[in-house]
This record gives C-alpha cells, structure tokens and sequence, in this order.
C-alpha cells in the first residue's frame, strides 16, 4: 500500500534531522556465541576441514588443536569441531574480554581490548 506524500516528507525530515549513531564494538561475549553457533551449524552439514589441513593453509592452531594435529589418529578425527568442548569457548561466551591468552585460540580474537 503507498505511502501518502505528506507521511514521506514527514520521514525525510525525521531523516534529515537524525545524526548518524556512533557504533561501538559488539560484546566479545556476542561474538563468542556467534562463532560458536557458526560452527556447530557448519560441522552438522558435514565434517569441518580438518587441523591437518588448517595447519597447511597456514591458519594458527590453539594448543589443543597443535596436540590432536600431532598425534597420530585419522583426518576423520581432527576434523572434530574441539571448541565444542574447550573451557575457553565456555569462558569466552560467558565473560567478557575472558582471560585467555593461548597462541591460536580463536575465541582469543574476540577480546574488546
């Protein structure tokens, strides 16, 4: 249904007068959530890409990730999504700006600070 002209110029006064927001980083604890949502949604379509290959595509690995792409077990297995039942993800998506500071640790990039 079309708007009548005056709600437009109504709007494009509202519009005209409005200053644009000032954005602010979101939450590291909303952007912990949101990768591990990703994640989960993204290895129930399939097996992720496993350490092996990350570690080739010279993507960094946490240290729990370094020691699976190690130790000799299958593609199949280091395919597993291991966030999944890292302490670090819990505290990423529960504190913010977590203290954690692993070398690789995905939920590390998240930090507001």
């Amino acid at each position: 249904m079309p708007r009548n002209h005056s709600e437009e110029q109504f709007f494009e006064r509202v519009a005209a007068n409005t200053e644009p927001a000032e954005t602010a980083p979101a939450p590291s604890r909303l952007k912990a959530r949101i990768y591990s949502t990703l994640m989960r949604r993204e290895s129930e379509s399939g097996p992720l890409m496993s350490l092996t290959e990350n570690k080739t595509t010279s993507e960094k690995l946490c240290v729990f990730e370094e020691l699976v792409q190690i130790v000799p077990v299958g593609e199949v297995v280091k395919s597993i999504n291991f966030c999944r039942v890292c302490h670090a993800r819990v505290l990423a998506e529960l504190i913010e700006n977590a203290p954690i500071y692993w070398r690789g640790c995905s939920y590390v990039r998240f930090k507001n600070s």
